[in-house]
């Protein structure tokens, strides 16, 4: 059954803690080795081994309790009380005198003994050890049981009497059967859902040691007559993408009740909570094989049919853990003839499950599309053992032998017989992947070269198959369970991690084969010193996540380079494409920071953006963003409060400029107003290096933010590109500066960048500084103008400059200020 797991901690981008069961592993493969040894091999190979815990089945594991033989026993009475002493052999080599109190003890009997310094667990009542003691003057080294007295059962009726051949001294474990156990705890990667079974950690054993899995048998399966049922089950699979394999067969007579010790007994020792005996199955068989299963009341099976497809957003579904769940359309659904029962590979139902009831079940097994169940499971937030392993990629080969096994021991425990044919709906079986691998790639990788044969081994033994072999490589045939191996790389990892990291010799003077030359500039010394500097400059470095919404791609659509690049397995549908800009991700920071009355901010965050470009090729760019909101400065009794504006932002982008020594700095307004209700565009040889300006209101309202917003985006890696590291020193100047003020008046669509750019085109030598002091508009000067009052300073490096000079110069920039830009000389 599809049941929440209650013992697995899963999590946002977590792995999966799988229990495995020491004593049910050497039923799949042979194992000589201690369980200790069992997991260090495991790890070796990349099956992480978290810990190793033993598990008792009765309290003490029966420590100290042996066989013994009753020699003699001769009665005495105390108080009115009949005890008898007895001499037992224990295997000690001289016989344990024993008072016992039980009226059924005789000589010649084979009886449980706790020996002396045995801790004993009795079903009622609290654990004692026993001791040497004298009872109404008489020794006693030992203590002949009762079931109840060692935890095995309930019945005080009197000393167990075996009937048993095992020579005395015999561990009383072995004689009921109790084993030790251990539980290995393997943190499981997500990359390895094939090893989330007994039988796939068995396999990894079976590749390092050469041994042959021992699979139980299912061929008595196809041997038994068939019983149909009065109505066979008709089973429909609409959506074969959702699920490419969907199997069943139907099983009638049965009896569902407690399951059998064994079965619950595996089950708790790997944490699984037991539910009834066809049930128990399910998940015996998940965590045998990995194969999730599915058992169906046939009688709750409305119409005969199942079908599997997807239903309306919105639709009801009632689950087994009592919450009404409103459907997504993604979510594939095994259905009725008239309402869902399951939601296929998450979780079932509350209508269609077994019950005491039940007396026939269609039992399923499927292979669903990892991608659709792990949209379902994160939808509904669901984490189930089933969806676990479904939303990593289960083995699509394997649900017709899954159903075989269950089918057979559901039989085993709740009788039955088989009342359908297997159903089996695989339209396009999935083939097995094939990889081109070289050998000298292999020994590249590897570092070594491994004997030929060895690698192909090796190979064989991981159930990957070797065709098409040359003496430069060959090709490898991947079953479809080993979703991680899809590359020449994977297969070479596979043969290194069963090799053995370890045996990989390093070479005497830790040299590598290659250095690489190191970059003129240290791009992360360089963003050090920058993050240093706007930090120093009241800024806060944020990292916010790469992946983000596609509604946030879509609001500035036009602006971006790229088609977005979609997740194949997101964690949500707010997780489901990768940033385009760096803008969002900022302002939701700004948003999260307004919400909770941080009011004035200024951040910045170096980050990627990527992008599926118009050819097909994926590409991502570096940035710098900054980030400026609310008030220059905290508010105060000293200051008034100053909003910031458009120019604190201009300084601070100056401020990275002439950190990185950037030269030759072209300006220019923004032209695509997508993003800016006003701003500028910084170019270096024709290519922006950071463009910058207050938000669109109508961005900023996606986020609630009622606020404006100023934001920065600067190339990055472009910008690295530009930093000159080339220092050269002036001696400072012997000679005065002078300073001259022109008052400008010019059209309104004149910027102070083109009056820049025209004085420094007139005048190369002498002008050191330009500056704008005052910026006015009004009537007096007309309804298309400004005027500008700007100052010029002016210095000669060789000599004093005279008012000849200055003049001279002066007159040259006004008759350009004039020619070029139509401008008027307000005296």
């Amino acid at each position: 059954m599809y049941l929440l797991s209650k013992s697995s901690p899963l999590g946002l981008g977590a792995g999966f803690y799988m229990k495995i069961s020491y004593n049910w592993l050497k039923q799949l493969i042979d194992i000589q080795e201690s369980p200790e040894e069992v997991g260090k091999l495991l790890t070796a190979t990349g099956l992480e081994v978290e810990g190793i815990e033993p598990v008792e089945r009765v309290k003490g594991g029966l420590e100290g309790i042996v066989v013994g033989e009753v020699l003699t026993c001769e009665p005495f009475t105390v108080k009115e009380k009949t005890l008898h002493l007895t001499t037992v052999d224990i295997g000690a080599g001289e016989p344990s005198t024993i008072v016992c109190g039980a009226s059924n003890v005789a000589a010649g009997q084979k009886v449980i003994v706790a020996t002396v310094g045995a801790t004993i667990y009795p079903s009622e009542g609290e654990p004692f050890t026993i001791a040497k003691r004298k009872v109404y003057g008489n020794p006693s080294e030992g203590m002949i049981c009762a079931e109840d007295e060692i935890g095995i059962g309930h019945s005080h009726a009197g000393i167990m009497v075996l009937d048993t051949d095992l020579p005395n001294g015999t561990p009383a474990a072995q004689y009921f059967g109790v084993l030790p156990d251990y539980v290995i705890e393997i943190g499981l990667t997500p990359n390895r859902a094939d090893a989330a079974s007994h039988l796939g950690v068995a396999r990894d054993l079976k590749a390092v040691w050469g041994r042959e899995l021992t699979k139980p048998s299912v061929e008595i399966f196809d041997q038994q007559p068939i019983t149909p049922l009065a109505e066979p089950l008709q089973v429909t699979v609409e959506n074969n993408e959702a699920c490419p394999r969907y199997a069943g067969v139907t099983i009638s007579g049965l009896t569902v009740t407690e399951s059998p010790d064994w079965l619950k007994e595996k089950l708790q020792a790997i944490g699984v909570r037991t539910i009834n005996n066809v049930v128990d199955i399910t998940n015996f068989i998940c965590h045998e094989l990995g194969q999730p299963l599915h058992a169906f009341d046939a009688a709750k099976i409305l119409g005969n049919k199942v079908i599997v497809k997807t239903l309306p957003a919105g639709t009801p579904f009632v689950t087994l853990d009592g919450v009404e769940r409103k459907l997504s359309d993604r979510d594939l659904m095994i259905c009725n003839a008239e309402e869902p029962m399951c939601i296929g590979g998450v979780f079932g139902g509350t209508k269609s499950g077994v019950s005491e009831r039940t007396t026939a079940i269609f039992l399923e097994a499927a292979y669903f599309s990892p991608g659709w169940i792990r949209k379902t499971s994160t939808f509904h937030g669901l984490k189930t053992d089933a969806s676990f392993r479904f939303e990593r990629g289960t083995d699509p080969n394997l649900p017709i032998y899954a159903l075989k096994r269950a089918a057979l021991l559901i039989q085993e425990v709740a009788g039955g017989q088989i009342a359908s044919e297997i159903v089996d709906i695989y339209p396009n079986p999935i083939a097995n992947q094939q990889v081109a691998v070289k050998y000298k790639n292999v020994d590249r990788l590897i570092g070594k070269a491994l004997d030929r044969d060895l690698i192909k081994q090796i190979l064989t033994n991981l159930d990957i198959a070797i065709q098409n072999e040359t003496p430069e490589g060959f090709t490898a045939s991947v079953a479809p369970y080993r979703v991680d191996v899809t590359r020449e790389a994977d297969i070479v990892e596979e043969i290194l991690r069963i090799y053995g990291f370890d045996n990989i010799e390093l070479s005497e003077n830790l040299a590598t084969d290659f250095l690489s030359g190191f970059p003129l500039v240290d791009p992360d010394k360089q963003k050090l010193r920058v993050a240093n500097l706007l930090a120093a400059n009241g800024f806060n470095e944020t990292m916010t996540n790469s992946l983000t919404k596609p509604l946030y791609n879509d609001a500035v659509r036009s602006s971006l380079p790229g088609e977005d690049v979609i997740m194949l397995n997101p964690l949500s549908e707010d997780l489901l494409a990768m940033r385009q800009t760096m803008l969002f991700s900022g302002l939701e920071t700004v948003s999260y920071n307004l919400n909770r009355r941080q009011r004035d901010l200024k951040i910045c965050e170096f980050g990627k953006t990527y992008h599926k470009m118009p050819e097909g090729k994926y590409k991502e760019f570096s940035h710098l963003a900054l980030f400026l909101a609310g008030n220059q400065q905290a508010e105060s009794w000293l200051e008034k409060d100053q909003k910031l504006v458009f120019h604190n932002l201009a300084g601070m982008v100056h401020l990275v400029l002439n950190a990185m020594r950037v030269q030759n700095v072209e300006k220019q307004e923004i032209q695509d107003r997508t993003i800016f209700e006003y701003g500028l565009t910084y170019t270096v040889k024709k290519k922006p290096i950071v463009s910058f300006g207050q938000v669109k209101g109508k961005l900023t309202k996606v986020l609630d933010i009622k606020q404006p917003v100023f934001y920065a985006d600067f190339d990055w890696a472009y910008l690295l590109k530009q930093y000159n590291d080339k220092v050269r020193f002036t001696e400072v100047p012997k000679y005065p500066e002078v300073r001259r003020d022109l008052s400008l008046v010019l059209d309104k669509a004149v910027s102070f960048e083109q009056i820049r750019q025209t004085a420094q085109k007139y005048e190369r030598n002498l002008l050191t500084n330009i500056n704008v002091f005052d910026v006015y508009e009004g009537a007096n000067i007309g309804a298309d103008k400004k005027s500008y009052s700007v100052s010029f300073t002016l210095q000669d490096v060789e000599q004093t400059l005279t008012d000849k000079v200055i003049d001279k110069t002066m007159q040259k920039l006004m008759m350009a200020f004039e020619k070029d830009l139509g401008a008027v000389i307000r005296k």
